[in-house]
């Protein structure tokens, strides 16, 4: 086993993501430097397996590492190890004693990290307080890994195969929005769940293949395909959720097929006490919360405008802002009604997730009802057209 290091040429790069799509055109006349000088191949995708990690420990077979900086003169160095430890350097990141702006990983065998194994290619970058870990690899492989992490592998075919067109749809939009940045797609609830590189022998294989190149287009152009776990009986109009332009102007719909999702109702009790110090956080300043008024909703009834009261004044909030202050996985949607008694407030609610696009139970339930994924496609996303990756 072992390791080499090498210091060759480059600078850092800038890091970011912004959901516009001129921004593709702009970053093509330059502005940002790739963490590499070698580039992406044509069918990868680069996703960032973290963001900002202050240690970064990877493990495996004969480990390829090599070094990019800003340097007169390039050094290796070899060393029989299966393992490496990265952590941040000043404005460098330091493996081993050596120095880099960004340093490459390659292995013909899984690499691990957390847990996890990844392939092909794995990109340390500088970013922020911390490092950016990187894997390049094919879309097909992403999406492959994006399946085992949104949705298991238990599920109905066809909604497999509806999860990875989605999935890939998603990919390919956020790819092309960041081109030229060190990476496009980050690997967590943000973006989509990625989980590394399943085994051959997982079902979510076949799904991917049997979908291979397919994409959903608006107006002929490739979309953010947003999907959540839960619809709670009705989706969301993306434009009252995602405060970005060029959103789609899909339908809702009404979903009668999740009802048996185990996220249809939840309840949620929280102390004032504990909001108090939730907005205090978030810079809200109104003092001890004393009460909460969802103030407008949308069609859907999903909470867009919250005013929430306290003892030095009021605030209004939007309903996805709130939702993030609380937690996404604490308050599961902004479909929610509010009660107060004494010092607790009691959130009654429907769903999870932001309601946009297709509600990944009610794929289920579809596909066991013997609906097709192109049928379930054109149920979530009225207005879309099936077609190629390739094709325009």
């Amino acid at each position: 086993m072992r390791i080499v290091l090498g210091l060759l040429g480059g600078r850092p790069a800038a890091l970011g993501v912004r959901l516009a799509l001129i921004a593709v055109a702009l970053a093509g006349l330059g502005g940002f430097v790739a963490a590499s000088s070698l580039g992406p191949a044509p069918d990868a995708i680069r996703v960032a397996l973290t963001e900002q990690a202050r240690v970064v420990e990877l493990k495996g077979d004969d480990l390829d590492v090599t070094g990019f900086a800003g340097c007169e003169r390039c050094v290796k160095i070899a060393a029989h190890v299966d393992a490496i430890r990265a952590v941040p350097a000043g404005s460098f990141i330091e493996i081993d004693g050596r120095q880099a702006t960004s340093f490459r990983v390659r292995s013909d065998r899984p690499i691990k990290m957390n847990g996890r194994e990844y392939g092909d290619t794995l990109e340390l970058v500088r970013n922020g307080e911390g490092i950016a870990v990187v894997n390049e690899l094919s879309l097909d492989d992403y999406v492959v890994g994006v399946l085992r992490g949104e949705v298991g592998e238990r599920w109905p075919a066809e909604a497999l195969r509806a999860q990875a067109v989605v999935a890939r749809t998603y990919a390919a939009y956020q790819r092309m929005l960041n081109a030229a940045k060190p990476y496009h797609i980050v690997a967590s609830v943000a973006h989509q769940m990625f989980v590394g590189r399943p085994p051959r022998t997982s079902v979510a294989w076949a799904a991917v293949n049997e979908t291979s190149g397919q994409v959903l287009r608006w107006e002929g152009e490739v979309f953010p395909a947003f999907y959540h776990a839960e619809s709670g009986g009705f989706t969301e109009d993306p434009r009252t959720v995602f405060a970005a332009r060029n959103m789609p102007a899909l339908k809702p719909v009404r979903c009668d097929f999740s009802a048996g999702s185990p996220h249809y109702y939840w309840n949620l009790d929280m102390k004032f006490a504990d909001l108090t110090e939730i907005m205090r956080k978030n810079e809200v300043a109104v003092g001890a919360v004393t009460a909460i008024d969802v103030t407008e909703r949308t069609s859907s009834l999903r909470a867009t405008t919250l005013t929430v009261r306290g003892t030095r004044g009021s605030a209004r909030l939007r309903g996805n802002d709130f939702r993030r202050m609380i937690g996404y996985d604490v308050l599961r949607s902004t479909l929610f009604a509010v009660a107060l008694d004494d010092d607790v407030v009691h959130f009654t609610g429907r769903g999870y997730g932001h309601g946009v696009g297709m509600c990944q139970w009610g794929a289920k339930g579809m596909a066991e009802q013997g609906y097709t994924a192109r049928q379930i496609l054109e149920y979530f996303y009225p207005g879309a057209v099936l077609g190629s990756l390739g094709a325009r």
